[in-house]
């Protein structure tokens, strides 16, 4: 774009809250008190800031354009970028929530007048989750041909649609290099969170939105493990148990892969929550589960100064290890396992992931994006991967943000 090129922000302010509560996402008012009761902090306000600092700093000429309060001027200030601001319906009430932010802050209509209200910049960057996608594509069909191309800044629990960046350095880094000649479609999907809180998987496709074309920078849908052969988890699974030593605390990631894990041990752990377990004492066959379901702040208590392990799969498609749909696992939490002990990374870090799996990421590297950069970048390196029963792999993990960064 040319140094006068207009960029829109639009924040929804409580996405991914409900990530690290453990709450599975985080639709609906009650759901959003429940994760503030938990201790939960609003992230995607800072992640939209991430964006925009990226962004001006490769492109300082740009003018940005967005909504007062928590949904956009409050991220940009912060980032210490100058914005312009329109008033929607709701703008005083957002601007009201700026300096207490509130649960019942914000609203779906309320992001659907913000896009409405910025129908004429080249390019709208939105920071979000799955649920915001879906907002942001009803307010694009009801403009027509007036809608701008949108790219979504990572800021939810799961994140499965491809309209989002990688990361939110990534966001700033195609805004800065968007071409309104080059745009592709990519799909929005969302689950029934009342259904996956269930252990009900089942991604639902809503339409697709105008982005960028440049897919590496490009998230992409999430991939489902349907087609994953139980066998082939099994397999993982007695790799993992065969490893665990009594005494350490194993904290299990989501997925079907660890919950694998979990019945090898003859345990009932959780398939989409964050469960930890120990081995049993030598000569045991089984485990212990010491909880299930765990808050961050509930895991942090249980690895501080506990020697511990975390068991963490890949998400299919996409490659991400930390920062989807696994926020239970926050900085402090990664810092507090790494730095316990005198082992390294390879010891503290287990990475589950089938070889079907791998190869459908085409030698992309893995990812992490757990909110904290440097962090991340102190897990770039190589891993070694888990793919069945006395077989693994070394592959290449990397910050989401690092090819932004050059």
């Amino acid at each position: 774009m040319t140094g006068a090129a207009v960029v829109g922000l639009v924040v929804n302010p409580v996405a991914g809250l409900g990530g690290a509560a453990g709450l599975k996402g985080s639709d609906g008012v009650e759901v959003q008190r429940a994760a503030l009761a938990r201790g939960a902090t609003p992230r995607a306000g800072e992640r939209a800031a991430r964006a925009v600092r990226t962004l001006m700093a490769r492109r300082p000429g740009i003018r940005v354009l967005t909504v007062p309060g928590p949904m956009g001027e409050d991220s940009a200030r912060a980032s210490g970028v100058p914005c312009d601001l329109v008033r929607t319906p709701s703008a005083d009430r957002s601007a009201g929530a700026a300096s207490g932010w509130s649960a019942a802050g914000t609203s779906a209509e309320d992001t659907r007048r913000a896009v409405a209200a910025l129908a004429g910049v080249d390019l709208l960057l939105f920071a979000g989750g799955d649920g915001t996608a879906r907002d942001v594509l009803d307010a694009v069909r009801a403009l027509g041909g007036q809608a701008p191309p949108v790219l979504g800044v990572p800021a939810g629990v799961k994140v499965y649609s491809g309209c989002f960046a990688v990361s939110p350095a990534a966001a700033g880094f195609v805004a800065a290099e968007f071409d309104p000649a080059r745009t592709a479609e990519a799909e929005v999907v969302d689950l029934d969170e009342d259904a996956y809180r269930h252990g009900l998987v089942s991604p639902r496709l809503y339409g697709s939105l105008r982005v960028p074309a440049v897919r590496a920078a490009l998230s992409g849908r999430k991939a489902g493990s349907s087609g994953v052969a139980p066998a082939t988890a099994e397999g993982v699974a007695r790799e993992v148990v065969a490893r665990m030593r009594p005494g350490v605390r194993y904290v299990l990631g989501p997925g079907a892969t660890t919950r694998a894990v979990g019945r090898a041990l003859g345990l009932a752990t959780t398939l989409l929550g964050v469960d930890v377990v120990e081995r049993t004492p030598e000569g045991g066959r089984g485990g212990r589960l010491v909880a299930a379901d765990v808050a961050e702040t509930e895991l942090f208590g249980l690895v501080s100064g506990k020697e511990s392990v975390l068991v963490l799969s890949v998400v299919g498609g996409q490659g991400f290890v930390l920062g989807r749909g696994n926020q239970q696992v926050s900085p402090r939490v990664l810092d507090a396992v790494l730095n316990e002990g005198r082992s390294g990374l390879g010891e503290r870090l287990l990475v589950l992931a089938t070889q079907q799996k791998l190869a459908a990421l085409k030698g992309r590297p893995l990812l992490a994006d757990s909110g904290d950069e440097d962090l991340d970048k102190r897990l770039s390196g190589h891993v070694q991967v888990i793919t069945g029963y006395r077989e693994s792999t070394i592959y290449r993990i990397c910050a989401a943000s690092e090819e932004f960064e050059r």
